[in-house]
């Protein structure tokens, strides 16, 4: 008999110790061809939505896959993450939860390109090119100039989760 996976169990668990709690329960989602989206608001192919009750509806938590309807500015979308592609879930408020390693299968990678094969033209390359000195270098501003704001995930400087978290209502 095959080993069940406990993912799913503990997904559906912290989500509900999320509500019970009064907290709004978070998924960060690694995004591939296997997830449903919006893919104007992933970065870094990632995702964090919130998944709380009054941000979705139909909330459906399996062992293979979560699916619900979200409203991303305005427009109600269908999404469909596997389990597989959760990287954790979390209160927002307090960032307590769950992070879970995400495996790299072969169908997740892109197809190697083809060979050519009696191509004498070589192909592009890189070179070395020169580095501006520090007086050369101009000063850019840096977008993100307010404090960090109150909740979230409690996470480690240098984060991949960093502020790419997402209110999907």
């Amino acid at each position: 008999m095959p080993d069940i996976s406990t993912k799913p169990y503990l997904l559906r668990a912290i989500y509900e110790w999320c509500t019970d709690s009064g907290y709004t329960p978070y998924l960060a989602v690694k995004v591939d061809a296997t997830t449903t989206v919006p893919m104007e608001y992933v970065k870094k192919g990632e995702i964090i939505l919130n998944i709380s009750y009054g941000a979705t509806s139909g909330l459906k938590m399996d062992n293979d896959a979560i699916t619900f309807r979200a409203r991303f500015n305005g427009v109600s979308r269908e999404l469909y993450i596997p389990v597989h592609n959760v990287l954790a879930i979390y209160a927002n408020e307090n960032g307590q939860g769950m992070a879970f390693d995400v495996t790299t299968t072969a169908a997740d990678l892109p197809p190697p390109a083809p060979e050519s094969s009696g191509s004498s033209a070589p192909g592009p390359g890189l070179a070395a090119v020169p580095g501006k000195t520090a007086s050369e270098v101009s000063h850019v501003p840096d977008d993100n100039d307010e404090p960090p704001k109150k909740g979230g995930m409690q996470l480690y400087p240098g984060s991949p989760y960093g502020d790419r978290v997402l209110n999907a209502s």
